[in-house]
């Protein structure tokens, strides 16, 4: 069966050892992009989100790649700290008492809330294999003091503007229920709506929000020039990286931290920062 871990460790396995590049060096240039999104609701002043996503705890994921990366994250002085899921890629590959340290820097550091991907619910492709379930990362992030927006919301207030997150399971796993996520969001707020995958905008399209904030693409992790993506597992393929408008909405889709099968090739892992501001 072709799935993306398979994939991947075909394409690592075809690299020769004279182009350690991809394997070596590109997975490990950790890149800040800093991006402003337009919002339809009105807004007073901005809003400054740290994102990351993907982080992939794993042997070819580094502790301290997920380290380097909250640090630099942080050193943006982010009003709010988005994840959005896939903090592992199999549960045997994790060390609790090694990864909640570097997660609570970041609840410490600001609010900090978070969603789950699909590694983290269990299912690593359509076919429904992988974990048992994610329990083991909803310890995680308990542990690290930071809140999971499994289908609900949450009301914020910066600098005397309201704002409401709102989050979605994950869409592999068949956990996305925008009834209960958007159930408690208020009408008169701007919403923020944070989601793995950003083939969820379907299922959410009739609920209000203003941008979406997903991974899960890795970016494609490897581009081939004249191609684009080797592989991205989304169904439409003009959302694999960046903003982009959708409507009269915006998603952004970050590259993300770590990757599946440790290469990279022209897809930089990703630290994002978004500015939201009035549009």
């Amino acid at each position: 069966m072709l799935t993306r871990r398979n994939l991947l460790k075909g394409a690592l396995a075809a690299v020769p050892a004279s182009c350690a590049y991809p394997v070596l060096l590109e997975p490990r240039w950790l890149e800040v992009t800093r991006t402003r999104v337009p919002m339809k609701t009105p807004v007073r002043g901005s809003l400054r989100i740290l994102q990351l996503t993907d982080l992939h705890s794993s042997w070819c994921v580094p502790m301290s790649l997920i380290e380097t990366a909250i640090q630099r994250g942080l050193a943006e002085k982010p009003d709010i700290v988005c994840l959005t899921g896939d903090f592992i890629t199999d549960v045997g590959d994790v060390d609790p008492a090694a990864y909640v340290p570097r997660l609570r820097r970041l609840s410490q550091a600001c609010p900090t809330f978070a969603v789950l991907g699909n590694h983290d619910s269990g299912t690593v492709s359509p076919e429904g294999d992988g974990n048992p379930d994610h329990r083991l990362v909803d310890r995680l992030l308990e542990d690290a003091g930071i809140p999971v927006l499994h289908n609900r919301s949450q009301a914020i207030e910066i600098r005397g503007q309201k704002w409401c997150l709102a989050g979605i399971g994950d869409l592999w796993s068949g956990e996305v229920d925008p009834h209960s996520a958007f159930r408690s969001a208020a009408a008169d707020q701007p919403v923020v709506l944070l989601a793995h995958n950003p083939d969820s905008k379907q299922i959410v399209k009739p609920f209000r929000w203003d941008v979406m904030i997903c991974g899960h693409t890795h970016g494609g992790q490897v581009i081939i020039p004249f191609q684009g993506p080797r592989y991205a597992p989304v169904l439409d393929k003009r959302f694999v990286a960046g903003l982009r408008a959708w409507d009269t909405r915006q998603i952004y889709v970050s590259r993300g931290v770590g990757n599946l099968g440790g290469v990279r090739w022209m897809c930089r892992p990703e630290i994002t920062l978004l500015e939201l501001v009035q549009g």
